[in-house]
């Protein structure tokens, strides 16, 4: 529940209006520049904070001495819809994965990836596991066979059950890495981003409509529609807005509010109690204008380094908020009062995040860079 999905913004000048083939298209004289875009990095925080509401005041993990309604009568019915903070990754996901790709081949792509997503995945899998088998918090156990396997990523396709339940969120990520490839593979321009997002989505209404397994796994047809509208974001920023672009991100947003009807289901499921329905819409509505304001320049002034800090904790922070929280709530609930501890416990998670970043994250991505390029260089010499 990386994006804080894992993705890093790595953004070219802005762009200005097309003077010519879609592939030719720039914006030289914007005024754009290169770096962040602050306004991106405040909304994945927004989205982590969402989730971990989700799972520290609604979720059904029983780790409060009673239900959450009557444990947070106030705040239960806000953080029950937290669990939207995923979508609203995935949203970020499309935009900035199609921002960082753009210019650079398949294997500098595979490269920026791996080496934004496996450090500090690494580091989580084994704190969680060695932390949630010292101190349990829930009645399961995590074998270590299990854990092995989550090392690689690939515990949802293979059956193993995760480390953390938040981690099935990087097995969606990492397919549609795998299908954005392809486009990075024969060199990722203007016409072939329209063409991706037009044929996924069609493809990915073709494999709802037959139910096919294999089809479901490749082309993710509840969530793909967010990637694609975040892709569309992102031509629009970098080069304008156009009508084709709209129609886009409107048909994706329109699949998007009827598909959430069973992600619902899903969180209510685990949350033990139905929610009404309107906010999920209105708060999916919100996410596609903020990404929409970003993604037409009204939030350049949003230019605030903490910002920019606050981003690069959000995916450390998705990582290991969950278990060990609830660890933490099951031992201290009954010795802190509650609306203490949940503010004490996010303050506490964010600084964990920030030292997972600064001295896990950043140094490791960086020898895992240099070991990977290194390789690569040596396949190609053959």
């Amino acid at each position: 529940m990386h994006s804080t999905l894992p993705v890093q913004q790595e953004h070219p000048e802005r762009p200005g209006p097309p003077a010519g083939p879609l592939e030719t298209a720039r914006r030289p004289g914007s005024g754009g520049r290169r770096g962040r875009l602050a306004a991106l990095d405040g909304l994945r925080l927004f989205a982590a904070l969402m989730v971990v509401a989700y799972h520290y005041v609604a979720f059904g993990s029983g780790v409060w001495a009673r239900p959450s309604p009557a444990v947070f009568p106030t705040a239960f019915l806000p953080a029950s819809y937290g669990w939207l903070g995923v979508q609203l990754f995935f949203l970020i996901s499309g935009f900035v994965i199609c921002m960082s790709c753009w210019g650079k081949s398949v294997g500098e792509f595979a490269v920026s990836r791996v080496t934004r997503l496996f450090p500090a995945y690494w580091f989580g899998v084994l704190a969680v596991a060695l932390i949630t088998y010292m101190w349990p918090a829930v009645d399961e156990t995590l074998r270590p066979r299990d854990v092995a396997v989550n090392l690689t990523m690939l515990q949802a396709p293979l059956g193993v059950d995760a480390v953390d339940g938040v981690y099935w969120t990087l097995w969606v990520e990492m397919r549609f890495y795998l299908l954005f490839a392809l486009i990075a593979w024969r060199g990722l321009t203007y016409r072939r981003a329209v063409g991706f997002c037009v044929v996924w989505g069609f493809a990915g209404a073709v494999a709802a409509a037959v139910h096919n397994p294999a089809l479901d796994q490749i082309l993710m047809p509840e969530d793909c529609w967010y990637f694609i509208a975040g892709i569309a974001f992102h031509l629009m920023y970098r080069f304008r807005p156009n009508l084709a672009l709209w129609l886009i991100v409107g048909s994706c947003f329109l699949v998007a509010q009827h598909a959430l009807l069973d992600a619902q289901a899903r969180a209510e499921g685990h949350m033990g109690r139905h929610v009404p329905h309107w906010p999920t819409t209105a708060l999916l509505t919100l996410f596609f204008l903020a990404v929409a304001a970003v993604a037409l320049g009204r939030t350049r002034r949003l230019d605030l380094r903490w910002l920019t800090t606050a981003g690069a904790l959000t995916y450390p922070l998705y990582l290991i908020h969950e278990r060990v929280g609830w660890l933490v709530i099951r031992h201290t609930a009954g010795l802190v009062p509650r609306y203490v501890l949940l503010p004490a416990l996010v303050l506490v998670m964010l600084q964990a995040a920030w030292l997972v970043h600064r001295y896990v994250e950043r140094p490791l991505s960086a020898a895992l860079g240099r070991g990977l390029r290194k390789a690569a260089t040596e396949i190609r010499a053959g």
